[in-house]
């Protein structure tokens, strides 16, 4: 089909309002450009010749929006054209990524890379160029666009440097800090399914990108034009090889988590663990770390294997009891205490835990993060490093959207609990400020800061700062510290696995561990609810739930009256430290009974998601009984399932207008 051909039915379509008016300026646009290959002409004929007009809606809709920390979508389309599946099998990875403004391709990774050199440009280089280190996870057309990327950096004046395989998202934002890069990417989707990949962005201090920078790199982004993405792109350049070097150096920093080395030491070859990476990159390092603390590992043989395919799990996400089905069957056989399985970037961890009963039981984000929180403050108060004198000069951080026993917690130590908006990249801000503190009142630069032990940035936060004792999210992310700024699930590995020795020292099971929290804090439980609405049409069912939220609050849910609405987006909220929370469509349902829900719209994933709190405390001074725990969890968990399908009644009549 000619573009002639093209042009006139893509008008047709449009005025017959097959396909939207973006999608038809979008896609002619492509076409006038002139710049792609024949391939990518092909394609868009086909998708016409076929009458995808649904798939042409979603591919071309919008340009890719790069967010405030890079962009992810589609790398293969629901429908997959003879042209982009090219010499490759038919139902294996096509040859050539999905045609499309909003898809992840060679077009919008090229873009994106060159709005990140330019701002870095514009910021000022740490160098005298600017050096961007990119990673890349085991997906389809990740080590591609991560090859793509490092050489555009280069034919724009850039420095790169590129792991030799695939790494985890956690060890490329070690490796910006190490090398005293000005940024880095790593080209990945976390958890997402097969067919999505995704471009994401840290700043020189390893944490994803915030305002300013965020909102300059996206100005940069939407200012490169398709004539400059054709002038700027050559195969031929060169970039670094990084890999062994970077990975003994993370290595030695997952060591410095280890609160009880002499602990693990005597009862790590007493422990029985299970490790799956999901087919991703945590087989590069978490197995080394688990070694090397002494435990009895096992891993999963058949999800060792890369494999962007993700062939033995419906979704590579480790919170889901079906992803880790072969890991607890291994558990099975081999008696093993817990289960560890890290997601295909290895920045989210999911455990499942054997009961008193011989079961074994997937714990949720919430608990994984509990416990890994109490411990460690546990601990560092055990030993004295933290006293009623320097208390106030540690914390904990957690996002608005993550579980209310963290407060709890951080009651029951007395040390600062500061919120955040969800994303780690807030988390890792938060270290940006506490490590700038110590610079400002020690005369230190950032590069002289980083090199030095975690034992010593220790005790430089305890006396000018404050110090970060332990991190995370719901959804299954966590750290505990500032080596990295993101979430690392190669040390939740570490730090979850000591939890595991310390409890059969003292002859508990892990739920006995998290059953003695409950009983003196109370029992707390959250439950993720979630609508997916894909394409073009499932964005704006998406948009309007929010915008009704917004415009038409409910009153009452679940049978109780609403008794405030929190609105992200409009009001002024500050943290405990003082610091102003930027506004964010999020918004808060606190009802009459205590209970509350939080609705945002994920940035990374084609869903509005619903957070619900409850919680029930004994009384003053006392400790539940086990019976009176048991009876908190059933009526917790009751409303909990009551409250969802309210919500989510009420969510699908406002999507429908």
């Amino acid at each position: 089909m000619n573009t002639d051909t093209i042009r006139r039915q893509l008008a047709e379509a449009r005025d017959g309002r097959q396909i939207l008016k973006s999608s038809h300026d979008h896609c002619v646009a492509w076409l006038d450009s002139r710049l792609f290959e024949p391939w990518v002409i092909e394609s868009i004929g086909e998708l016409i010749g076929g009458a995808h007009w649904a798939e042409i809606n979603d591919r071309f809709y919008k340009p890719i929006t790069f967010g405030t920390g890079g962009m992810r979508g589609r790398t293969i389309g629901r429908v997959v054209t003879k042209a982009e599946q090219g010499s490759s099998p038919s139902g294996g990875c096509p040859e050539h990524p999905a045609v499309g403004s909003n898809c992840m391709n060679d077009f919008n990774v090229r873009r994106s890379t060159m709005g990140l050199v330019a701002y870095i440009e514009e910021a000022g280089p740490l160098g005298p160029k600017p050096h961007v280190v990119f990673a890349h996870d085991t997906r389809h057309f990740s080590r591609h666009f991560a090859e793509l990327a490092a050489c555009t950096v280069i034919e724009c004046g850039g420095r790169a440097s590129l792991f030799e395989s695939e790494r985890s998202t956690p060890e490329l934002s070690f490796a910006v800090r190490h090398l005293h890069a000005d940024a880095g990417v790593v080209l990945t989707a976390s958890h997402n399914p097969p067919h999505d990949n995704g471009f994401k962005a840290y700043f020189n201090d390893g944490a994803q990108v915030v305002e300013p920078h965020a909102g300059g790199i996206i100005r940069k982004v939407n200012e490169v034009t398709l004539e400059a993405i054709a002038k700027a792109f050559s195969h031929g350049r060169t970039f670094d090889t990084i890999g062994a070097d970077v990975d003994a150096a993370y290595l030695v920093r997952l060591r410095e988590l280890v609160l009880e080395p002499e602990l693990v030491r005597l009862e790590g070859a007493n422990l029985k663990v299970i490790y799956t990476p999901l087919h991703g990159t945590g087989a590069k390092i978490a197995p080394v770390i688990l070694r090397e603390m002494g435990c009895q590992l096992f891993t999963v043989a058949e999800q060792m294997k890369p494999d962007g395919r993700f062939p033995t799990v419906k979704s590579p996400n480790p919170e889901n009891a079906e992803a880790l089905a072969m890991s607890v069957q291994l558990a099975s056989q081999e008696k093993a205490d817990l289960v560890l399985a890290t997601d295909p970037d290895a920045d989210r961890m999911g455990v499942a835990v054997r009961n008193r009963e011989g079961k074994m039981e997937l714990l949720t984000g919430n608990q994984i993060g509990s416990i890994l929180a109490h411990y460690r403050l546990d601990r560092l108060f055990a030993q004295g490093v933290l006293h009623q004198d320097n208390r106030d000069k540690a914390c904990l951080i957690k996002t608005v959207v993550t579980t209310d026993l963290q407060g709890a917690i951080a009651k029951k130590f007395n040390v600062t609990l500061p919120e955040t908006l969800t994303g780690f990249k807030y988390i890792g801000e938060k270290l940006r400020k506490y490590e700038e503190r110590v610079l400002c009142a020690v005369k230190m630069d950032s590069f002289t800061y980083r090199d030095l032990p975690e034992l010593e940035k220790r005790d430089l936060l305890l006396k000018h700062s404050r110090y970060y004792v332990f991190g995370g999210e719901e959804s299954y992310g966590y750290s505990a510290s500032d080596y990295a700024r993101d979430k690392d699930a190669n040390a939740a590995c570490v730090m979850f696995t000591e939890v595991a020795a310390f409890a059969k020292s003292k002859g508990l099971t892990i739920l006995d561990y998290l059953n003695s929290i409950y009983a003196e804090l109370g029992y707390f439980e959250e439950k993720l609810g979630q609508l997916v609405y894909e394409g073009a049409d499932g964005a704006a069912k998406i948009k309007a739930i929010l915008q009704s939220y917004e415009s038409n609050p409910p009153g009452e849910m679940a049978g109780f009256p609403v008794r405030r609405i929190l609105n992200h987006a409009r009001e002024e909220i500050r943290d405990c430290e003082g610091d102003v929370l930027p506004k964010e469509l999020l918004i808060f349902v606190e009802l009459a009974s205590g209970a509350r829900y939080a609705v945002r719209g994920s940035g990374t994933e084609p869903k509005i998601k619903f957070y619900m709190f409850a919680h029930q405390k004994p009384s003053p001074g006392k400790c539940f009984t086990a019976a009176e725990l048991g009876e908190a969890r059933s009526a917790t968990h009751a409303f909990l399932e009551s409250a969802w399908k309210a919500i989510e009644e009420d969510a699908r009549r406002r999507a429908e207008g």
